[in-house]
């Protein structure tokens, strides 16, 4: 048990690394950058931290999420390989700082847009407890733009539609629909081939995240390319997997609360580690799945 334990506690802790890593002097000059093209006007770009959405046309450049501070030059550099140009506007999926730590860079040029609890949680608000270590952003790196439900952008010959999420991730989450060219960016909803994390610190909650899930499930077409926030550029076949993963996680978790057990109980018995094989291999793994999942459900 003791041994289980601080594997546990050691998995929990390192939740916070993404969001905070640039901040304490992580080395990112390995960090191999990627563009690819996805459909449509639709583009990824890939490094270290959460997938970057673009949309590059006539209209100039869209992005969705800039990864880490450090990265922003070498992201920049990319756009200017791809497009000739800086993004004018800059969609924020949720506040995690593997997903705005370039927020001050390119928020100095661009219009940034985001759900209105992802500019309290980076402007540092008081109210908003539970928030991670971090200092403020600066107003550059803020969202100008915010927004309860959702909004639409009409850009590069289409509309974009950004759809609120409510506490599943966190309380921010958003979604990203290109409807012409039918490509939708997900955010940390989806963690392709991998465990999910649910952020309870920031407003998250296990049941809302499953929830979300079915959304988007139900308010996506079934032609649609999909780009998680990590991992690979796919399809539903994939996507339904992931759903139906972390629906059985949740299920034996009732389950073991219903009987009783506490989450650290259900570590000790393995409750989810034949999943670790195929899910437990990136951000997450079994057990800190199971302490989160026990936390939330417990409620």
């Amino acid at each position: 048990m003791k041994h289980t334990t601080r594997g546990t506690l050691l998995a929990v802790l390192l939740l916070a690394l993404p969001a905070v890593a640039w901040r304490v002097g992580q080395d990112f000059s390995g960090v191999e950058l990627e563009v690819t093209a996805v459909a449509g006007r639709v583009h990824v770009l890939t490094g270290k931290g959460g997938n970057i959405g673009l949309s590059v046309g006539d209209d100039g450049v869209l992005m969705i999420d800039d990864q880490f501070g450090p990265l922003a030059e070498r992201i920049e550099a990319q756009l200017e390989e791809l497009a000739g140009a800086q993004p004018s506007y800059l969609l924020n999926t949720h506040w995690h700082g593997d997903h705005t730590g370039g927020n001050e860079h390119f928020g100095a040029h661009a219009v940034v847009v985001a759900h209105h609890n992802v500019r309290r949680r980076l402007a540092g608000d008081a109210e908003m407890k539970g928030r991670l270590n971090e200092p403020p952003v600066a107003e550059p790196g803020l969202p100008v733009v915010t927004f309860d439900e959702g909004l639409s952008l009409h850009f590069n010959g289409e509309e974009v539609r950004v759809i609120h999420l409510p506490h599943g991730h966190t309380d921010g989450d958003s979604i990203v629909w290109f409807t012409g060219s039918k490509v939708a960016h997900l955010g940390d909803h989806y963690f392709a081939g991998g465990f999910p994390f649910v952020d309870l610190t920031s407003g998250g909650d296990v049941e809302g995240f499953i929830a979300n899930l079915d959304r988007i499930r139900e308010l996506l077409p079934e032609e649609v390319t999909l780009i998680p926030g990590h991992g690979p550029v796919g399809g539903w076949k994939a996507f339904d997997e992931y759903r139906a993963m972390v629906k059985e996680c949740a299920s034996r978790v009732r389950a073991a609360l219903a009987e009783g057990k506490s989450g650290a109980a259900m570590i000790e018995e393995g409750l989810l580690s034949d999943l670790d094989a195929r899910w437990g291999q990136g951000f997450m793994n079994a057990a800190g799945v199971t302490e989160i999942f026990s936390r939330s459900l417990a409620k």
